[in-house]
């Protein structure tokens, strides 16, 4: 025992903090990046070749993708036996193979596994107190010296960056200028590459001495840069008038196009983003993060300062703070049970001696099994402790009873074991075959469920363990039994006895109304059937966690500072409000190039520093901002109902698919206005917005060939001109020993209306310059701002919550019996992320609870050798199930993933108590009783310990069940679950399991007594 505790300390010291289990999901993502590229130019010549490779792969369940402008994305989902790291690869060779196909101005993709371990556990933010420090001095900073800093913390796996913009060396042509002096786009990139280059240059040797040569051909200063010679005229050869880059251009420092902004409690600022390693303890990561900050302070610049703007780790502390004190305070109520119904403390000590060796020397088993310990782990060993003193009360009380009928120490200690032993083995065995099942559930859910099976195994083999060797063994040596008690222990006894007798006479008058008592019985479980149908059903309940997503949508076509006007409106309402602690928005979002969006990472105030709850908080920010500050689409995110799935993570998301997008888009708005006038989802919106407008230049063709002009000239100084080109290859701008982009564009105020296209000039391979009018065609025409789809098919994604009052399941069943009713054929919906995770996880739960009836009932058969007694003993299940749905519906909670955890262990624990009875009353039938004599001789002798393993388990959970810190929203549920299913349960098999025993004796062959 010494021995599991020591191990038990030394691994639980070296387990790593979660929220969740540490699990790879079987979902890889691919970040592609186009500058300019249209999202059906996205979809065309990136996705298309992209995904035609990838789908050759093995063990592919589905791939989604979006295009959008300038940016593209993948998520291919394997099956979950497939390993993760080699698909990554697989993925990364398939893409290299159709590498030529791609176009050549495309960055390299970005490949990432996708988990909800691998988002953000801090966020940092860095700001400035002066309001003229250029945003490419913070770029700088945060890139190259915040990012390196955090990225060696211990714990830490990767650093994300919100809000940042690479810095680069801007070239900003001016287009009179440059047609003043005959000079064309292509001249100016030619000029560049040329000039502005250092390449290895060797080395100059003789016999005493060496030396490197190197030739400094870089401009290493706006000013050097501006002095750049265009020497050349496309095909005209030599300029003879040469022209410096500066008189014709504006040089500066600064960044890649602001496409995006960030600001901490409405200052400009850029996040820093902290990811932990997977299995690392996510509150020391957190803990070591802030003792780097204090670390470099010094070394921040004055007019620059760093914060934590909000610390998902504080949430996971006090999460785990809170189990490992309920936990605690479940071992006190349940010492507390044990000696009330023993009356000793050498007794009680004795029982109490399972939980240390049962608890700590499971945190061995989750060091070898490379667990965490989180909501999972952590839930399973609170609700263990009711469960792991079961088998020592069995076996204290039988060697009490023998020593209170006179026998010495040794020999009730080994009676009362081998008596008690088979019923030991036979209960904890039962509870470990409801468990086995979880082994063949689906999705990542059945990976967490797979660590609450194994934490509950672990210490129910523990307590067996002890139970069958070191409580007798201590019996035989310590137990002290007052044949004449007084006082407390003479008290109970005498309680016990005379509720014994009791327990007798009203077991006589059932026995003698078997069938009425069945009947009564199986009307009272049929009607429970009927309030579960009144519980709400949902996924997971929503957790105060102290945070939320505001997400805001503005119509397409508003340009960025519009859609940053608004959400400052919304940044000063929110900072207002005495419950918000802070603000870290996004314009532009994080990634993309969606200037018409943004979102609000909002943390709050401590719990207890309320007067109203995170949910509350919520419907008022939702119907403030929708009144106060119109305009604009509002979608409010609960990140606690994020779920197990890689999606966005909104408890309703599905998608619509059909071969026409025109209708598509149609039938979609029509679905999501009917779901928003229902009233029971709110918050309903989708991805793909149309209605950008586009201009769309097409070349004519006979023009083209009459100027001598090829098509690839006139994109390439369009590219140029218009959409910024990234000069590309060995020709940087080096700057504090790194190297940046040099980016060639027009001045704004010569790109900001369509007659400015009218102004460009192009060369043909004549030396002439031609207007781009003479050229191309132009007409406006609206397009996409998104594209998404589903298996290489176009799909529209749409998500929503469900509203106040209505369930997650209310919400899904309205929205798919929509869909069948307003879909024509050819079009489907499919549910996926958390709608997809919630029924799966439901129907995986379903299946293990009736494998784990089926299981049990063989374990138990070849335990009893009988057909009969097994479903004798399975009574209880119904039992319990009726309980468990009556002390949901009583204490207000839902159906969801925590509740079903709580379902899982009944069916493990009440048929402990049938195991008792059963295995009791055969024992005396085999001393030669009759089936009615065995029964009533049986059941009053193990009333006791019944009780005491049922009160013991209900004192286990009610801290959970009373739990009122953070977290509680998922131990509450669980907890009543198991609370209301074991005290119907015990009722219940004390009166019906006697009576149903009686009557399935009948069938037993004439010659077998047990």
């Amino acid at each position: 025992m010494v021995a599991l505790m020591i191990f038990g300390f030394i691994s639980f010291h070296r387990l790593g903090v979660s929220l969740l289990p540490d699990v790879d999901f079987p979902v890889v993502g691919v970040s592609l990046s186009l500058n300019g590229a249209a999202p059906e130019v996205m979809e065309s010549q990136v996705l298309d070749p992209i995904e035609d490779s990838i789908m050759q792969i093995d063990g592919i369940r589905s791939i989604t993708s979006t295009a959008q402008q300038s940016s593209a994305s993948i998520s291919v989902e394997f099956e979950l036996n497939q390993n993760i790291d080699d698909a990554l690869q697989a993925i990364k060779d398939h893409i290299n193979q159709v590498r030529n196909l791609l176009p050549t101005g495309l960055f390299p993709p970005t490949l990432c596994k996708t988990n909800p371990e691998d988002q953000p556990i801090m966020w940092l933010t860095l700001t400035t107190d002066d309001p003229k420090t250029p945003l490419i001095d913070m770029m700088i900073f945060a890139k190259n010296f915040l990012q390196d800093q955090f990225g060696i913390v211990p714990g830490v796996g990767n650093i994300v960056l919100g809000g940042y913009v690479d810095p680069a060396l801007r070239v900003w042509l001016d287009n009179p200028k440059m047609n003043r002096l005959d000079i064309t786009s292509a001249d100016v990139l030619s000029a560049i590459q040329a000039e502005q280059i250092e390449v290895p240059a060797g080395q100059l040797q003789n016999l005493k001495s060496e030396y490197n040569l190197r030739v400094m051909g870089e401009a290493i200063s706006p000013e050097e840069f501006g002095k750049i010679r265009i020497n050349n005229r496309g095909t005209e050869g030599v300029n003879f008038k040469p022209t410096l880059l500066n008189q014709i251009s504006q040089i500066e420092e600064g960044t890649a196009d602001v496409r995006r902004l960030s600001r901490s409690n409405g200052e400009k600022a850029v996040g820093i983003g902290i990811i932990k390693q997977h299995g690392s303890n996510a509150v020391e990561v957190g803990e070591n993060v802030r003792k780097k900050l204090e670390e470099i302070a010094p070394l921040i610049p004055k007019h620059f300062r760093l914060n934590v703007r909000s610390d998902n780790t504080r949430f996971i502390k006090q999460s785990v703070r809170q189990l490992i004190f309920t936990l605690s305070l479940s071992a006190l109520l349940t010492s507390l049970v044990c000696f009330l119904f023993l009356g000793s403390w050498t007794s009680t000590v004795n029982v109490l001696m399972a939980i240390p060796t049962s608890i700590i020397g499971t945190f061995t088993g989750f060091y070898f099994f490379n667990f965490t310990l989180n909501t999972f782990t952590l839930l399973g060993l609170s609700l263990a402790i009711g469960i792991v003193v079961d088998d020592a009360i069995m076996m204290l009380e039988n060697i009490v009873r023998h020593r209170e009928l006179g026998e010495k120490k040794k020999a009730a200690a080994l009676k009362g074991a081998e008596e008690i032993s088979f019923a030991a083995i036979a209960a904890t065995i039962a509870v470990v075959a409801i468990f086995l099942p979880v082994v063949f559930m689906k999705g990542i859910i059945g990976r967490y469920f797979l660590q609450y099976g194994v934490t509950v195994t672990i210490a129910v083999l523990l307590s067996l363990l002890e139970a069958l060797t070191l409580t007798p063994m201590r019996c035989s040596r310590y137990l002290t039994v007052e044949h004449n008690p007084k006082g407390f222990i003479k008290y109970v006894d005498k309680a016990f006895a005379a509720l014994a007798r009791r327990y007798e006479g009203i077991l006589k008058i059932l026995l003698a109304h078997r069938w009425k008592t069945v009947i009564i019985t199986l009307i009272f479980f049929v009607t429970s059937i009927s309030i579960a149908k009144r519980l709400p059903s949902e996924m997971m309940p929503a957790q105060d966690q102290a945070m939320f997503m505001l997400r805001f949508k503005l119509p397409v076509g508003t340009a960025l500072g519009v859609t940053d006007d608004k959400i400052k409106q919304v940044e000063n309402y929110l900072l207002k409000l005495p419950e918000v602690a802070g603000i870290f928005s996004a314009v532009g979002g994080f990634g993309g190039d969606a200037v018409n969006q943004g979102m609000a990472y909002t943390t709050l105030v401590d719990r207890d520093k309320r007067k109203i709850s995170q949910s509350d908080l919520i419907k008022k920010v939702r119907m403030d901002i929708k009144h106060k500050i119109p305009g604009m689409e509002t979608i409010v995110q609960d990140l606690s109902l994020r779920g197990f799935a890689a999606t966005r993570g909104f408890p309703v998301e599905f998608i619509i698919q059909g071969p026409n997008w025109d209708q598509l888009t149609d039938l979609t708005q029509k679905v999501m206005e009917k779901m928003k006038s229902s009233g029971k989802v709110v918050d309903v919106n989708t991805d793909v917005q149309s209605g950008m407008p586009e201009v769309q230049i097409t070349p004519n063709r006979a023009k083209m060939a009459e100027h001598a002009m090829a098509i690839s000239t006139v994109t390439n100084a369009l590219n140029t001109l218009m959409g910024g080109l990234i000069v590309n290859g060995q020709t940087e701008y080096p700057k504090g020993n790194h190297r940046y982009e040099i980016e060639l564009r027009l001045k704004d105020t010569e790109r900001n209306k369509l007659p400015d296209l009218n102004q460009v000039m192009i060369r043909n391979n004549r030396g002439q310059r031609v207007p781009l009018s003479e050229l191309v065609d132009q007409k406006i025409k609206p397009s996409l701002l998104l594209i998404s789809r589903l298996n290489r098919s176009r799909a529209i994604t749409v998500y929503g919550n469900p509203a106040p009052g209505h369930s997650q399941q209310e919400a899904m069943e309205y929205t798919e019996k929509l869909a069948r009713s307003m879909l024509p054929p050819g079009y489907t919906l499919k549910m996926i992320g958390s709608s997809q995770s919630y029924r799966e996880s439901f129907q995986s739960l379903i299946f293990a609870l009736i494998l784990g009836i089926v299981v049990s009932y063989m374990v138990l058969g070849s335990q009893f050798n009988s057909f009969i007694h097994p479903v004798t003993v399975l009574l209880a299940l119904p039992f319990s199930i009726s309980g468990a749905f009556l002390g949901l519906y009583i204490g207000h909670q839902s159906i969801n993933m925590y509740s079903l955890i709580g379902f899982i262990l009944l069916m493990g624990i009440v048929k402990k108590n049938s195991i008792l009875l059963v295995d009791f009353t055969n024992q005396c039938r085999a001393e030669g009783k009759d089936v009615h004599t065995a029964i009533l001789k049986a059941c009053p002798v193990r009333l006791r310990p019944i009780l005491m393993t049922s009160v013991a388990t209900v004192a286990g959970a009610l801290p959970e069940a009373l739990s009122l810190g953070p977290g509680s929203e998922t131990t509450i549920p669980m907890a009543i679950a198991i609370i209301g299913g074991v005290i119907a349960s015990t009722i219940l098999t004390l009166f019906v399991v006697p009576c149903a025993y009686s009557l399935m004796s009948n069938l037993e062959r004439p010659d077998k007594l047990a």
